[in-house]
């Protein structure tokens, strides 16, 4: 085995999941012995393993300018709907930094917000390095969107866009289609989908279709999150050991249509109806980026914690759970999910995008019918009712380890590294 060099790059230092799956899949594969690099857009954060494009006053300024750039000008053409979408207008050419011309391997991450347009992605090409792409939303085969939810455009040209304003078969979406294509023609890549899900909707796609994509998930710092005796952890909170803690992310916005906030509400009115569940021991935990004001009523008793920055506090918080809730109606490899089964508490999901990879049915959780709120209630009353619940308890931090933890997610990337440095020509 010859000595790696790896390049991450993506547009936020840890801001949103893309950023913390990158970081996480570095620390790994530093961990086994590669020099693994992260490399970001705009470093919010002082975490000294990251390094940025945009030191100088200069730089930072224009980052900003781009970055506002793409996400409000996309307003004026974007319906009021909570769709993500994307023009990719502006950029930064990055061929000539020293790091990505000492690496021996490029891995891109999530490169929007004014970060990488089609042809700074093409100019990669100059570099003359294998390059991986994970993708972690299905932008890069969209003619603009992040989240597709049923639209199937992508399996041609896109076109008649049912998010824009001005909607037509040669609309933004389809010139931002004509875009990729023409940059994708240029460059050599090999996609990593970190979810079965996601390696399928590449292979529909009219863009990437033939394109060689390997399934590797995304991993977990097994040491952090990590499993603590559930009635210790439910006294941090000042939660009674014997009430069953229903814990959720709850982040209502306009860009957060697919994470089904409604149908965490419907549930749990349901839940709380029916006579077999005591609605004085069962207790609500949301965590989240807005404010306590902002939540609905919820049945239950509820505990607000906010947006939480520690993850030692935050897997604190999954153990003291009994049940972690993902209303998601697409996602596709979401790391709440893996936290949770990681600190041993089983989830209660949809059957939809790469989840189903991580939950297993009536082993470490439950897969509701996709957009079903009486299947999503119907999955808490069965954990709630479960007469063995540390066996659940114990295969959701079982497939954690067997199947995501570092070492297991850094030998197989690993293992694609060297096989696409193999195949250059010498």
């Amino acid at each position: 085995m010859i000595d790696l060099k790896v390049v991450h790059l993506n547009t936020y230092d840890g801001n949103g999941g893309a950023g913390r799956a990158c970081l996480r899949l570095s620390d790994a594969l530093n961990a086994n012995g590669i020099d693994s690099k992260v490399l970001v857009y705009y470093k919010f954060g002082q975490n000294p393993k990251i390094d940025t494009f945009t030191k100088g006053i200069f730089a930072k300024a224009m980052a900003i300018f781009n970055i506002m750039a793409e996400r409000y000008l996309a307003k004026l053409f974007v319906k009021a709907v909570k769709t993500p979408f994307s023009l990719q207008w502006f950029g930064k050419s990055i061929v000539n930094h020293p790091d990505l011309q000492s690496a021996d391997l490029i891995h891109l991450h999530w490169v929007n917000h004014g970060f990488l347009t089609p042809k700074f992605l093409a100019q990669l090409d100059q570099l003359e390095k294998p390059i991986v792409w994970t993708f972690h939303d299905s932008n890069a085969f969209t003619g603009g969107c992040h989240v597709r939810y049923s639209c199937e455009h992508f399996h041609q040209q896109c076109g008649n866009c049912p998010v824009l304003r001005l909607s037509g078969k040669d609309d933004i979406s389809h010139k931002n289609w004509l875009r990729k294509q023409k940059a994708y023609s240029e460059l050599n890549f090999h996609v990593v989908a970190p979810s079965r899900w996601m390696a399928a909707s590449v292979k529909q796609s009219s863009l990437l279709g033939v394109r060689q994509t390997t399934v590797i998930p995304n991993t977990i710092e097994i040491d952090v999150f990590k499993p603590y005796v559930k009635a210790e952890a439910k006294k941090i909170l000042k939660i009674p050991a014997d009430h069953f803690v229903l814990m959720s992310g709850f982040m209502p916005s306009k860009n957060d249509k697919h994470k089904g906030a409604q149908y965490l509400i419907d549930a749990l009115n349901e839940l709380a109806a029916r006579p077999e569940i005591p609605r004085e021991k069962i207790e609500l935990v949301i965590f989240g980026n807005k404010t306590e004001k902002d939540l609905p009523e919820f049945p239950f008793k509820t505990t607000w914690l906010g947006t939480i920055n520690k993850d030692e506090h935050l897997a604190k918080c999954y153990a003291a759970a009994d049940a972690f809730i993902t209303p998601s109606l697409e996602d596709n490899l979401p790391n709440t999910v893996m936290e949770s089964l990681a600190c041993a508490t089983p989830v209660i999901a949809f059957t939809t995008g790469g989840i189903p990879d991580m939950v297993k049915h009536l082993e470490n959780g439950y897969l509701a019918k996709y957009q079903s709120a009486t299947d999503l209630a119907d999955g808490i009353e069965w954990l709630f009712l479960h007469e063995n619940k540390e066996a659940v308890q114990k295969e959701a931090r079982r497939s954690i380890l067997n199947h995501f933890a570092p070492t297991v997610i850094a030998n197989q990337h690993e293992e694609l590294y060297h096989s696409l440095i193999n195949a250059m020509p010498q």
